[in-house]
């Protein structure tokens, strides 16, 4: 029943009785009105596994589908934290990319998130659910949804065939920064496709490498380059990828603030990154988050968000 990483703010809840937590969210249904302080208290202080338990428990003793129940009595924001919080993780992945080429128009944010940050396993996992789940391939969902070289580089990110080692070729490492170089900076024009090679296909300490080699070249960073070569959807999935491989903490920092700070706020990441991350690596995105921008998740949530949707979110988050 343990947490996915060891990072997050969610653990294991110790003297776990899914039997109980079955009848405490019973109970919180019950009647006129909803219980919306018991649901917290259950869903927000347990793993996604000990979760699955829940679920279990609550049919074999309701007879009836806990989240279809949830859903009913539920609305809003609040209502979508809790139902992702009741997804195993490449389920609830699969169902926001799902979500995000719905209709008219697509989320792009939501396929970069995901894509660029998962690991080959998370990736394959992904796949996997969502063929079960929606009858087709994701590759043939996001070729129906996007277009050109961003949709290269998302189907390359899905094939999810990274090399996950940790060696590093020097020789390999400077060629592929001056093929970089050679590829935008040094050129009337850009070669995506060499980004797209060396960006997508190598290993994290390798690219570390070739970003130092390519500073060396070029005098500046390669997010500066790729910020001045691209544009639209491809720069923001070229420097997902980029920022994902220098820290993931530090990228999902990033896009919390970003979907809080000025007006309004974009829920769906917010709320996105804080079911996903929660038993992952929630306590190393509140340090960046407070180091990047000297104020903490916790006030920045308080202070964005209200009712049972800041209640929930701010369990999550954990304590300042």
């Amino acid at each position: 029943m343990a947490a996915i990483g060891n990072r997050g703010t969610v653990t294991e809840a110790s003297g776990f009785n899914p039997d109980d937590d079955a009848q405490k969210l019973r109970e919180a249904m019950k009647g006129a009105g909803t219980d919306e302080a018991a649901i917290i208290k259950v869903l927000a202080h347990r793993t996604i596994a000990q979760r699955q338990r829940i679920k279990l428990a609550y049919k074999q003793t309701v007879g009836k589908d806990l989240a279809e129940d949830l859903s009913s009595e539920l609305s809003g924001h609040f209502q979508s934290v809790v139902l992702g919080l009741l997804m195993p993780a490449p389920v609830y992945d699969a169902y926001e990319l799902k979500a995000a080429m719905k209709g008219a128009g697509t989320e792009e944010a939501c396929l970069i998130d995901i894509l660029a940050s998962r690991s080959n396993s998370e990736m394959n996992a992904i796949n996997e659910v969502y063929k079960k789940e929606y009858g087709k391939t994701l590759e043939d969902a996001v070729c129906g949804d996007t277009s050109g070289m961003f949709q290269r580089v998302l189907v390359s990110l899905l094939t999810a065939g990274r090399d996950e080692s940790d060696k590093v070729d020097e020789a390999l490492a400077v060629k592929d920064a001056k093929d970089i170089f050679e590829a935008g900076e040094a050129r009337w024009g850009t070669d995506e496709v060499k980004f797209l090679t060396v960006l997508c296909v190598r290993n994290r300490n390798h690219l570390l490498r070739v970003f130092d080699e390519y500073k060396k070249i070029s005098k500046r960073d390669i997010e500066d380059s790729i910020k001045r070569e691209m544009s639209g959807s491809l720069e923001d999935v070229f420097l997902a990828i980029v920022k994902c491989l220098r820290s993931k903490p530090a990228f999902f920092a990033e896009r919390l603030y970003k979907s809080m700070k000025g007006l309004g706020t974009t829920d769906s990441v917010l709320i996105r990154i804080m079911v996903s991350r929660a038993e992952i690596d929630m306590l190393d995105i509140k340090e960046h988050f407070l180091k990047m921008y000297g104020k903490s998740l916790h006030s920045f949530i308080k202070g964005d968000t209200s009712g049972d949707y800041r209640k929930i979110l701010l369990e999550l988050c954990g304590g300042e």
